[in-house]
Formats: structure tokens, sequence, C-alpha cells
């Protein structure tokens, strides 16, 4: 276990904009700063990051968290792993012991994976600069393509010695498995149990992820056997960290220029991306043989809204930029597409050109997707009418997928005058692919709502009759805290709308006050009212009276604590309950901040829970956002909200009285419909006592 004064060294020195920058480009917006959610396809900056708090979150999908949960979600890590990712990443040492045969097989597999080929990657490297093959042959093959000795550092290139078992015998003498040289596909196991090295013989390209990670490798067959061979890549196969059609070639390296100069260069191959480097232009990324899919746009789109497609001038070249345009537009990308001169590629072009001349050389034939196609089309169809009619059927459709209305329109103009067409004509035919493309979208919707409903009626049926712990967390932490509680409206707007109110408490309430059902959610809505102001302002003084009446002063979270105590009241939600316990136990501790203690817990549904509730969107006041005045919060606002819930118990109750009352059994068993009616009475003059404090909105009958 890591010690809770590490946990705390690594979160405060994790700066939460830097650790989400990594992944997404941030745009200051405010205090805060804002960005394309990672975790869903967002269209536009739904993920909010607070330095303050050292939090983020995505007010669409609802996932965000504090740097070490962010973390988690983007690497699939467990909540100890990705402490250990952020102390790597500032040198913040962890405290535990070297790790025995015994514990390195307990390895989770895709640590162990990503260690394998970590190791992997440092292997084909050093053989490269220091075998004597590996310098003569893959060494020389790098040098012979024009590359200098830092863009294959950079790069981190390397070599795979041409004999069968070369690699994996190392490996598997430094103790790293068999079985995960086969799962990251660095070997292949043959039918008779054995294995041999897949990219034997091959200058190596490791694929790095947009986090570091090694995830993959490319191999090439060199110069001097690429005669008759059918492959002269070959690649990783999909793995669990791997799928290939998910990736870009060269985006850890190019990710900071992407962002710095808000646009992206997508070429085709390895080698291109190298000499785009080598000439000085980072901001280059390769899809590497696969045609350009959603996850990779989704991918760029975090960085940049702006894509340039680099190919070839030949016909291979524009087929690879016209299938790639639609999926960009209908991502919200803005599209240029430069063909380069016949007989030359990004890789030989970028070689006869420093970056200012390739830049300068961009600038003057780039092209929009619509002077693109336009200009295929007046060249195609030329004087054939049927051909030019369905070319331009083809632009029409491109730009309807185009999700802004005024980019749309845009576009739709300019086209007509390269056409020299009816703009109205070009406008209706586009509003109607438009048309047919949101419809298709809503029955797309349509049908995931009703699979997501078949699923949890499935489960619910499975389910049925049976309650259990875990599904009852489950329905505790549903509820938003932005919305209100049922049967809570009218008293949480009375809280809100109140100016003055008695600091004290009801004594009378007593333990008459109890929980009917443990599994109740009712009042999870106010509990997470009063877990937000725990979690924000626990440490805070507010005063409060003690046992004989006499005013004192204690903390908020005490001030809770006491409060439901008093009145013999546990929160129905398993986890507040925890977050209360654990505030109060520590709350004397020296420096104690709630909000920190809470979101530094080892506890990992504590820590999301605390995240969660110091996100910004979660607030209240008067005017539904909550006042961050600690006068306020000393008596009136957390009284309020404490009666509120207390009445909102005692309604429940009656409620469950009444309809006892109706009950056959009930009815024929005379003591216990007095004890019921007794109880009514008690919860009677007790809703009485409640409504002096909390006006006329409480009905007493």
């Amino acid at each position: 276990m890591i010690p809770q004064s590490t946990i705390d060294r690594i979160i405060d020195a994790a700066n939460i904009v830097d650790v989400v920058s990594d992944y997404v480009t941030l745009r200051r917006a405010g205090a805060s700063y804002k960005g394309l959610c990672p975790f869903h396809d967002d269209k536009t900056p739904s993920f909010s990051v607070s330095p303050a708090r050292g939090v983020c979150k995505c007010f669409s999908c609802g996932k965000g968290g504090n740097s070490v949960h962010f973390i988690m979600e983007m690497e699939q890590m467990t909540y100890v792993e990705a402490l250990k990712h952020l102390a790597k990443k500032y040198g913040i040492p962890v405290e535990e012991e070297q790790m025995t045969d015994e514990q390195r097989q307990h390895l989770n597999e895709r640590e162990s994976m990503f260690a394998v080929n970590e190791w992997a990657a440092k292997y084909f490297s050093q053989t490269m600069q220091n075998n004597q093959d590996g310098r003569a042959i893959g060494l020389a093959y790098f040098r012979s393509r024009g590359f200098r000795d830092d863009i294959i550092a950079k790069f981190r290139l390397g070599f795979c010695l041409d004999t069968p078992n070369a690699m994996s015998n190392e490996a598997k003498a430094k103790g790293y498995k068999e079985k995960y040289l086969v799962d990251t596909g660095l070997c292949v196991k043959r039918d008779n149990g054995s294995i041999y090295d897949r990219f034997r013989g091959r200058a190596m390209f490791p694929w790095i992820a947009v986090n570091g990670k090694v995830v993959a490798f490319g191999g090439r067959v060199l110069d001097a056997r690429t005669k008759g061979v059918s492959q002269k890549y070959v690649n990783s196969p999909d793995s669990i960290i791997y799928h290939k059609a998910n990736e870009l070639y060269g985006i850890y390296q190019a990710k900071k220029q992407i962002a710095k100069e808000d646009m992206v260069y997508m070429v085709e191959g390895y080698t291109d991306v190298l000499a785009m480097h080598q000439c000085g232009i980072e901001n280059v990324v390769a899809n590497s043989g696969t045609a350009l899919n959603e996850a990779q746009i989704h991918l760029l789109h975090r960085f940049t809204n702006n894509i340039t497609l680099l190919y070839d001038g030949d016909e291979a070249g524009i087929h690879a930029a016209t299938r790639s345009t639609d999926m960009l537009l209908a991502e919200g990308m803005n599209v240029k597409i430069l063909l380069l001169p016949d007989g030359d590629d990004p890789d030989s072009f970028a070689r006869k050109h420093n970056a200012q001349e390739f830049k300068e050389y961009v600038a003057a034939h780039q092209t929009d997707f619509i002077l693109f196609k336009s200009n295929l089309l007046l060249k195609d169809a030329q004087r054939d009418p049927i051909k030019r009619a369905k070319l331009t059927e083809d632009i029409v459709r491109s730009i309807a997928v185009i999700p802004d209305e005024i980019i749309r329109s845009t576009y739709v103009h300019e086209c007509a005058e390269i056409l020299g067409m009816d703009e109205a004509v070009l406008m209706r035919g586009a509003n109607k692919n438009r048309a047919a493309i949101l419809e298709n979208m809503k029955k797309e919707a349509q049908r995931e709502r009703e699979r997501q409903d078949r699923l949890l009626n499935m489960g619910q049926e499975a389910e049925k009759g049976k309650e259990t712990p875990a599904a009852a967390d489950a329905q505790a932490s549903a509820p938003s805290f932005s919305e209100t509680p049922p049967d809570a409206d009218d008293s949480f707007a009375a809280i809100t709308s109140v100016d003055e109110a008695p600091a004290q408490q009801t004594a009378d309430i007593q333990p008459l006050i109890t929980k009917k059902n443990e599994a109740d959610q009712r009042f999870i809505g106010i509990e997470r009212m009063i877990m937000t102001l725990v979690t924000r302002y626990g440490e805070l003084p507010i005063d409060g009276e003690n046992a004989n009446g006499e005013q004192t002063q204690t903390t908020l979270a005490e001030y809770v604590q006491g409060d439901l105590t008093y009145d013999g009241i546990t929160l129905r939600s398993p986890l507040y309950t925890k977050m209360l316990q654990l505030t109060c136990a520590h709350i004397h501790d020296d420096g104690f901040v709630a909000s920190k203690f809470l979101l530094n817990n080892q506890d990992e549904d504590v820590s999301r829970e605390a995240a969660d509730l110091i996100s910004d969107r979660y607030q209240l006041s008067k005017g539904n956002q909550m006042t961050q005045s600690e006068e306020e919060l000393k008596s009136t606002y957390v009284s309020r909200l404490l009666l509120d819930y207390k009445n909102a118990i005692v309604e429940e109750e009656l409620k469950q009285c009444n309809a006892d009352l109706t009950r056959p059994e009930i009815k024929s068993d005379i003591p216990q419909m007095m004890a019921i009616m007794r109880r009514i009475k008690e919860l009677g003059e007790i809703q009485r006592e409640l409504a002096k404090y909390l006006g006329d909105r409480v009905v007493v009958k």
C-alpha cells in the first residue's frame, strides 16, 4: 500500500491542467479551462478543468475526477497504477519493495504487456546501436534514407536481428513471460508450441500512444530483401493494449506542436512522418495504411479542429484524400487537401526542402475540400452532363455532413460559384441530405435507447425480489446533484429562499425519527447537498449548541454528524456515511482540509465522489448556486438543510403509517393499530415542531 503522505505528494504535484493537457487541448475559460471530452464523441467543448479545485468534469457524459481518476479512465489503470504513473511523471519516489519473480507474475495483464513492449523497444534500439549486425544493417538503412541520429532517437527506431529467437531468448532471460511475448505480437507461436521472433531481420518502428507508452511495432524488410516480398511492412496484431484502427503513428511526438499550431498534417507512412520532423515540421501524424476512421479523428480532434491531408499526387493519393473528407467534415473538422507534385511523396518532398519552404508551399497549394472536389468534377466530367450531375451530388452530400449551418451555407455558396450553378438548387439538395442524415441519427439514437432499455429490463427481471448492497450503492450514486430529489422540491426551494433561520435545533425530535428502510434511496439528493457542504467546507467553524443548550463552536462536519446523531439519524447512502465518519475522525489533524482529505483518500469510491461533489457544476444557493460565504454557511444553510432532511423523513414515515392502517391484517389487530396511531400522533408533534422553523410550507394535519 502506498503511504497517504506519498499519495498527498503525488496529487499535490500533479497539476490537473498539465495532466489533462497531455491528452486534450485546453483553452482558458475564466478561472477554468475547457476542451473536447476524451471519453465520448464530443463536438463542442464540454470538458471542464478547474485548477483551483484540482478536478475535471465532463458535463455531458459525467466522467471526471482528480488527476488520478483521469489517468485511470484514460489508461484503464487501477488506482494504485495511476498513482505510480503520476509519481513517475513528476519524479516522486514511491516506496515499495523490489518485485520478486512471484510478484512479477501477478502484474495485471495490460501492465505486463506494456512492460514487455517497453523492454523490447529498448532492446531493438540498443541492438541497432551496439550490435555489429545492428549497426551494419539496421543503422545503415536509416542513415541511407537520410535520417539523422536525433530523429532516430526521437522515434526510438531500432533493429531486430535476423535470427529466429535472439529477441525472445533475451526477453525470457530477463524474466519476461512467454505468454506476453506472444500476446503483444512480438513472437509467434508455432503449432508445436515453440515460438519465434515476428520481426526478425527488420527495421523497427515503435508505435507510441498519446500517453507515451509503447503499444505496438511496425517492422520493415530492408531494401536488399524487398524484391518479391509480399509484405514489406509487418505490424503487431491487435491486442488488449493496441488496436491499429484507433492509433496514429507519431501522435506522441506531435501532440504538443499540433496544439501549439492548432493544425495537423495527415500523411500515410512512417518515413513521411520522420522526414517532416527532420525538416522542422512536427505537427504531423500517419494513419499507416489504414482508412481514416472515427476513433482516429476523435483522437486528433482533442488537439485541433484543423487538418491538412498531405498525399502523393498520383491516383492512389487522390483516392486516399477523397475517402477521408466526409468523416472529417462530419466531426466538425476544417479540412484542407494538398497533393504533392508528381513523383514526390511527403518523405521525398520534405528531404528537398526546409520547414519554411515546406510551409510556404503548403500555404500556396492547399485547397479546401470544395475546391478539390470541384476541380476533380470539372476534370473528370468535362461535357458529360450525367457524370457532372453525379459528381455534383457527391459534393452536396459532403457539404450536408457538416454540422455547422453557417459553414454549410458558405460552402454551398462557394460551390455554386465554382460550378456556375444555381445556389438555391444546391442548397435544397444539401438540406434534403442533411434531413436524411439527422433522421438516421435520430433512428440510431432511438435504437440505442431501446437497446439500453432492454438491458435494463433484463437486469431488473434478474434482480427482481433481490436487493444487494452493491445495487444500493449503484442507485445511491445515480442522482445528479443538480436534480431535486423526489418529494423534496418544495422543501428544497424553501431552504434556498429563506434569509434567516435560528441556529438551534429541535431537541424534542430525539430518536423518534427513524429510518423506515435502509435500502430506501428517496433522500439521496438531499444527502448529496449535505455532503457537498461537508466536502467543501467541513473544517470551517460553525456556531451551535451542546447537550445543555449552551452556545458553542464546532466544525461544520461535526455539526452535521452531531445533529444527525442527536436525532438518531444515519444517512441512507453507505458511501456518504463513510465520508462523514472519515471526515469527523480526522477533522482535528494538523492542517486538515476536508476537500483535500477526501479527494486524496485511498478509498477510490470516496475520492471519486469527493471530486464529483466539488466540481463547479454542482452548486446551490439562494439563486440556484451555493453561496460560498462562510457566514451564511455557519447557521442558516446547514441548519435549514438538516431540518428539511428530517421533515422529509417524518413525511415518509407518516405516509407509511397511514398506508399501514388500511391493511386488513392491521385493522383486525387492535393493539397494533393503536400503536400505529400513537406513532402517527408522535410524528405529528414532531412535524409541528419542525413547522416552527420551516414555515407554512410544512402542512400539519
